[in-house]
């Protein structure tokens, strides 16, 4: 019975320890507060326009628009892949986000998965390029971040898009 009285405690120890040095664990600037390693980029001070390239002022790297509810990408889009993948590689360090988007038309569900596969296929052709795969992040936005209001065949082609946002280091 007493040996069991000393594990008890003994274990009782280890895991007040372990929770108090697991809590105490202070987080560095560059690591995230969910503990991922990633830097909260609305702290961060960034030297481009946090939009992207939808913003239209960074230069040399241009937003690209898709057909309605495909990911390909045609010869006008893989020329304008082509500048961007040159800019990227030019900036050395530079992390860039590449963000798929959707017009309204489909469920939010399809819209995420559209949007994906977009932004997928837009680091791949980059990749093939020369672009390291590890300067490239993929996100989803589906509908949720339109470009144009309203529903109308212009709103719709401006929305359906690729848009490349540079991340703070």
């Amino acid at each position: 019975m007493f040996g069991r009285q000393i594990k008890i405690i003994g274990i009782t120890v280890l895991t007040a320890g372990l929770l108090i040095s697991c809590s105490s664990k202070k987080k560095s600037d560059a690591e995230g507060a969910d503990g991922s390693g990633a830097q909260d980029i609305t702290s961060t001070n960034m030297n481009f326009d946090p939009t992207g390239s939808d913003s239209g002022t960074i230069a040399g790297l241009n937003t690209i628009h898709f057909p309605y509810d495909q990911a390909i990408l045609d010869e006008s889009n893989k020329q304008k892949l082509n500048a961007n993948a040159e800019w990227i590689k030019s900036k050395g360090t530079i992390v860039v986000q590449i963000e798929g988007h959707c017009d309204s038309r489909g469920s939010v569900e399809y819209n995420l998965a559209l949007g994906e596969r977009r932004a997928k296929a837009v680091k791949s052709y980059l990749v093939s390029l020369g672009v390291k795969g590890d300067k490239l992040r993929v996100v989803s936005y589906g509908e949720e971040k339109p470009m144009a209001q309203g529903e109308t065949d212009e709103a719709y082609a401006q929305n359906r898009r690729a848009n490349f946002v540079p991340l703070p280091n």
